[in-house]
């Protein structure tokens, strides 16, 4: 099952900083513990350490996330989601043990036991602090996959159900087949094909951005790799070892698009 997800770094900078202010607001206004034990300069040292422990222990996951969405080929399943709140709130809970232990109550003979520290304090302030966590993450989803659907493009095929809809650099290229264009795409990393009833003039008409190679052939110059020549045809070396020929009423044009684009 898919999952709602931003794989922005900055985004998630951003939502650290949130969880930052909002773990020293719960711990300020809740007193948990003895922080009511605290004057008030001293919270204001102290609940701001938790926040950004809380914080660092989110920015540390980031490596993770990006290992595994890149593993999950550009997708975030809600296994991923699962994996990665359990070891979040296992280092959140290390760097708050650590902050309490090694800065709030350095050398106290008695400090708090560690069960009775996730018990009185961890428990209470995760069901409230990372449901919001979530929330946040679920937003920035929703909000990312909002914007990608706005940016997809639509192949429309002559039929009224007949279309296909993707992101640009998702489309390597079209290809004509007697009545209809063949689109090959990727598809959360893997290679699909569709057959869709239309003309190749009419999708390059409708989209700009695609580069005529041939008579046959329509090129995303995004998955451009390389000039390539096979069994004797002239040609491009596209993503997922598609090879797409280059005619020669079109070879000085491609060249020219192709060397401006690597640039």
């Amino acid at each position: 099952m898919k999952y709602p997800f931003d794989p922005s770094i900055k985004n998630h900078l951003w939502l650290a900083l949130g969880l930052a202010l909002w773990v020293f607001a719960f711990l300020y206004f809740t007193e948990p513990l003895d922080v009511n034990e605290l004057n008030n300069k001293q919270q204001l040292i102290y609940l701001p350490i938790y926040g950004i422990a809380v914080a660092l222990a989110y920015i540390g996951m980031l490596p993770l996330q990006k290992w595994l969405y890149k593993k999950a080929q550009r997708n975030w399943p809600i296994k991923n989601e699962i994996v990665f709140f359990l070891i979040f709130i296992s280092s959140a809970l290390i760097l708050a043990r650590s902050v309490y232990l090694y800065i709030v109550v350095p050398g106290e003979p008695n400090p708090y036991k560690l069960v009775f520290f996730i018990k009185s304090l961890f428990i209470p302030a995760a069901l409230t602090i990372f449901p919001i966590v979530a929330l946040g993450r679920w937003a920035l989803g929703k909000y990312k996959n909002k914007q990608l659907e706005k940016q997809k493009i639509e192949i429309q095929g002559e039929g009224n159900y007949e279309s296909l809809r993707l992101l640009l650099y998702d489309l390597i290229c079209v290809q004509s087949s007697d009545n209809y264009v063949e689109v090959s795409f990727l598809d959360n990393g893997v290679l699909k094909k569709q057959l869709i009833r239309t003309k190749l003039s009419a999708v390059e008409h409708d989209h700009i951005d695609l580069l005529r190679t041939h008579r046959s052939y329509l090129i995303n110059p995004y998955h451009f790799l390389s000039f390539k020549t096979a069994e004797g045809k002239q040609g491009l070396q596209l993503t997922s070892d598609i090879f797409a020929p280059i005619s020669k009423t079109y070879a000085t044009a491609v060249k020219e698009a192709l060397n401006f684009a690597t640039n």
